[in-house]
C-alpha cells in the first residue's frame, strides 16, 4: 500500500475523490495524512469524516511551513505527497526533497495556461477544448512532467463557472487514476516525460469513451 500525504487549503473536492478511490477494493494506496495551511479550510471536515489524520500548519513563512510539513509527512510514513487545491508556493527546498514523490492537479492542459484562474485564461485565449493535467511537481509554478490529462470541450455559452465545473468532474477522475498508476509502480519518469509501463486502453476507461487519447466528454 502507497501511503499518500494529502495538501489542502480549501474545500477538499479532489481530497473527496481520493478518499473515495482508496476505499475501493484493491486501490493501491491510502490516505496516511491530510495536511492543510488554513485551519479553516471545509477539506478538514471531509478529512474527518472519513477518520483521517490531519493535521493543520499556519505558518506564513514559507521555510517554516516547509520544515513543519515535510517532518509531519515523514513522521506519518507518506511516500506520494499529493496537491489538492494547495493555494501556496512551496519551498525549493521542500520540492526538491520530494522529486518525482509529488504530484500536483491544474485546470489546464498544461504547460498552457500555468498559474491562477486557468479556466479564465482559456476562454479570453478562445480555444476550443480544455481540461486537467496531473503531473509531478517541479519548483517553477505547474511545470513537471506530465502523468495523465483529461480533455473537456469549450462550448460557445461557457462562462468561467461552468467551464471550471465541467473540469472539475474530470479532476475527480483523472486524479485517482494517476495516483494508482503510480502506486502500482507503472510510472516512469525520463527527463521531462514519463513513461507508464504495460499501458493499456483499459487503464484509462473511467474517463470516458475515448481513452485511447486521454480524452474525456461531459457527464
Amino acid at each position: 500500500m502507497m501511503r499518500l500525504g494529502v495538501l489542502i487549503s480549501g474545500r477538499g473536492s479532489n481530497l473527496q475523490a481520493l478518499i473515495e478511490a482508496c476505499a475501493e477494493p484493491g486501490f493501491p494506496a491510502e490516505i496516511a495524512l491530510v495536511v492543510s495551511n488554513r485551519g479553516e479550510a471545509p477539506g478538514l471536515a471531509r478529512a474527518t469524516a472519513a477518520k483521517l489524520a490531519r493535521t493543520v500548519i499556519p505558518l506564513g513563512d514559507r521555510r517554516e511551513f516547509a520544515a513543519a510539513a515535510d517532518a509531519a509527512l515523514r513522521g506519518a510514513g507518506v511516500d506520494l505527497v499529493c496537491l489538492a487545491g494547495f493555494m501556496r508556493i512551496l519551498d525549493v527546498d521542500f520540492v526538491e526533497a520530494w522529486r518525482d514523490r509529488m504530484v500536483n492537479i491544474h485546470p489546464s492542459l498544461l504547460p498552457a495556461f500555468r498559474g491562477l484562474h486557468a479556466q479564465r485564461q482559456a476562454l479570453a485565449a478562445g480555444v476550443r477544448f480544455a481540461g486537467c493535467t496531473v503531473h509531478f511537481v517541479r519548483s517553477e509554478i505547474d511545470t513537471g512532467p506530465i502523468i495523465a490529462q483529461g480533455v473537456v470541450p469549450v462550448r460557445p455559452d461557457d462562462d468561467e463557472d461552468t467551464l471550471s465545473a465541467r473540469i472539475l468532474a474530470v479532476e475527480h477522475r483523472l486524479y485517482p487514476l494517476a495516483v494508482r498508476l503510480i502506486a502500482e509502480g507503472r510510472v516512469r519518469v525520463v527527463g521531462n516525460r514519463t513513461v507508464v509501463e504495460g499501458w493499456q486502453p483499459a487503464d484509462f476507461a473511467c474517463l470516458g469513451p475515448s481513452p485511447d487519447f486521454l480524452v474525456t466528454t461531459p457527464l
